[in-house]
């Protein structure tokens, strides 16, 4: 796990790669974890990468403007371990230079990809004009695209962090250890933002050269109720084939089965899970947890949150993770609720050895 002490972030190395594309190297179908805000921390992912194996996964989303602006606090999204790759940073915002900076402090973090979300529907981040608010503004949407794809390209021809003008407190903040790498860049959208515009809107990422393509099946004001429409993403994929831009489905996908008949249906090259492996960090594998196995997962999720990230998060944050787990054997109900009176990481571990 890349860690840090005295209030310096260590960058985990980075293994000596050509610009590739990744998802192309990986095996298939391809199924990879979708990056959920306050879910896919780093402990969430490490947790899922020990127990099963996606083809890839992404962080929480981190907002560019706020790194701009040398806000430190967001830098532990990017932690990660050498386990979890390919691993692909995600940003979001409205700012294009700030894009543009977070996409050479990603690269200069020794991420396999930068991902620029433009599918969240939540109200804070849409009103804002980000996230799946993008959809509205398509030529805010392209200059951001440019901006990310240029930060990557200056990175790997030489610009420093500072050169690129990323905040002193942020640089004063991580420890860069690694090779001067190309990485991909992607969007992960949805397909509408009131009613469905898949071709419309797919067609203006296209124009820009995006490396791979993540889509939602559900507009913005859908959020992520009803059901994902797959025809709609298998439109964009005929397009995407048509580009010779990578395209992954998302939405609904409930077990390993499901995935390889949406991949097979909907001629897309894989897809990606979100909700499926919450409390299931088992699900990329296939197989089925027996009780020992839920109550082990909650033991290690809490030692490693406390290893990792418990000087930098509060304790609740890893309490819905405790009732993801436990559930499906009798007492379970019991031991949940006695840990959601916890009070920190080393009480619940003790009350848990203790059952």
């Amino acid at each position: 796990m890349v860690l840090y002490s005295n209030s310096i972030f260590n960058v985990a190395g980075v293994r000596d790669r050509l610009f590739v594309m990744f998802l192309e190297k990986v095996k298939k179908p391809i199924v990879g974890l979708a990056p959920m805000d306050g879910v896919t921390d780093a402990v969430f992912r490490y947790m899922v990468c020990l127990n099963s194996r996606p083809s890839f996964v992404m962080t929480e989303f981190v907002n560019v403007e706020g790194l701009a602006r040398g806000a430190v606090k967001k830098i532990p999204a990017f932690i990660f371990d050498d386990i979890e790759r390919p691993i692909v940073a995600q940003i979001f915002g409205t700012e294009v230079d700030s894009f543009y900076k977070a996409a050479v402090l990603a690269s200069a973090l020794g991420f396999d990809g930068v991902d620029i979300n433009m599918g969240c529907p939540a109200k804070k981040v849409e009103k804002k004009g980000s996230g799946a608010g993008l959809i509205k503004t398509p030529e805010l949407a392209k200059d951001i695209i440019w901006a990310v794809k240029r930060g990557v390209k200056d990175w790997a021809e030489g610009v420093t962090l500072e050169e690129a003008g990323v905040h002193s407190d942020v640089i004063a903040s991580v420890k860069v250890i690694g090779k001067r790498v190309q990485i991909p860049v992607s969007v992960k959208t949805r397909i509408g933002y009131d009613k469905p515009i898949t071709e419309e809107w797919i067609s203006q990422l296209l124009e820009v050269g995006i490396d791979f393509l993540t889509l939602h099946g559900r507009t913005l004001k859908q959020m992520y109720g009803g059901e994902a429409d797959w025809d709609e993403i298998g439109k964009a994929a005929v397009m995407c084939r048509e580009a010779g831009v990578m395209i992954i489905g998302n939405g609904d996908v409930k077990s390993m089965e499901d995935a390889e008949a949406r991949t097979r249906d909907f001629g897309v090259d894989g897809v990606m899970v979100g909700r499926a492996v919450m409390g299931n960090p088992w699900f990329f594998g296939g197989d089925e947890p027996f009780h020992g196995d839920r109550v082990q997962a909650a033991r290690d999720h809490l030692k490693y949150f406390e290893k990792f990230l418990g000087e930098h998060m509060a304790y609740h944050t890893v309490k819905k993770h405790l009732g993801w787990y436990l559930k499906g054997f009798d007492g379970a109900r019991e031991l949940r609720a006695k840990l959601m009176q916890t009070e920190s990481a080393k009480e619940a571990i003790e009350l848990i050895d203790s059952v």
